[in-house]
């Protein structure tokens, strides 16, 4: 019998900020968001180890974010920062959102590459994730280094690549700097949206294999790509599966991707074996977590306990 392989840890690079979201009157209503922060406390709340690096802030938005992980179970690697909270402004049409943000002199960018591999070394090879907002260029070459740091001292990485076209000045530097990144990810996740964004063609789910093979030719062992209403296909170490997307009562999307996404890195974290045995399972939970999401206004992930219950077997 072979041994047990421990659990990994999670930690997580990327932006904590205020979704305000818009209401019908005209008002703000504001969630904790933002995707690196709401991926780790899906992963958490899964079950997984988790850690997050990026400092959030000492003002009133970033004390409710430093209480929602300790509710959650997510460590605050980093020290706190004095600068202000990061904001988006949200607007949902038809149960998608679409996003203006504010990322100057913000918290959650408050850091330097040498603390972050300085505190890697701190602990032992796990899953390091990251993408979104830091990969906006000139954010990405910071992550770029970590990243390369990481990969030397052992670590996996996953990248979501979550891409907001409408933050970049020049989008074509933008794609170039996101294409960077995603040859050094171990784990990629990418929707349709941002596919068609990278340049790929005719982007469904009956081509998804072939555009995960292109996503994977750095030697990706996994890809998860979502296509929305269609469904989503994870590949694991060559052995894949495809799903449609379980029906719920749809309130919006915020935070979607980031709990499907938190939810496969908890999976592979908290049973480091046999991943290419379950595909199935683990994209079957990770698309129900997704889905109980969306019945949630704004990004609220599920515990392992929510989704057996709402979707047992």
């Amino acid at each position: 019998m072979s041994a047990l392989v421990p659990a990994l840890h999670v930690w997580v690079l990327g932006e904590a900020l205020m979704d305000c979201i818009a209401q019908p009157d005209g008002s703000l209503r504001p969630f904790m968001g933002g995707s690196p922060f709401n991926l780790a406390r899906a992963a958490a709340l899964r079950g997984a180890d988790v850690g997050f690096l990026n400092p959030l802030s000492t003002d009133l938005f970033g004390q409710h974010m430093h209480a929602q992980f300790a509710a959650d179970g997510v460590k605050s690697l980093l020290p706190a920062s004095r600068l202000p909270t990061s904001l988006a402004v949200v607007q949902v049409s038809n149960g998608q959102p679409s996003y203006g943000f504010y990322r100057e002199g913000i918290s959650d960018r408050d850091y330097c590459v040498e603390q972050v591999l300085s505190h890697l070394d701190t602990q032992s090879p796990g899953v390091l994730h990251t993408g979104s907002l830091l990969l906006v260029p000139p954010e990405h070459d910071k992550v770029l280094a970590i990243l390369q740091g990481a990969k030397q001292r052992g670590w996996t990485v996953s990248v979501d690549v979550n891409l907001r076209p409408k933050l970049a000045d020049d989008l074509n530097a933008y794609v170039a700097a996101v294409r960077q990144v995603v040859t050094l990810a171990d784990w990629i996740k990418a929707s349709d949206e941002d596919l068609e964004t990278l340049g790929f063609a005719n982007v469904n789910r009956a081509n998804a294999p072939a555009i995960a093979a292109s996503l994977a030719a750095h030697g990706a062992s996994r890809v998860a790509l979502t296509f929305g209403a269609q469904g989503a296909y994870l590949q694991v170490d060559g052995a894949s599966a495809s799903q449609d997307v379980p029906q719920v009562r749809l309130v919006d999307t915020v935070g979607a991707g980031d709990t499907f996404w938190g939810n496969c890195l908890a999976d592979w974290a908290l049973q480091p074996q046999g991943e290419a045995q379950r595909v199935d399972a683990s994209l079957r939970q990770a698309m129900c977590a997704a889905a109980i999401n969306c019945t949630r206004s704004g990004c609220q992930p599920p515990t392992l306990a929510e989704i057996r219950a709402m979707f047992p077997g």
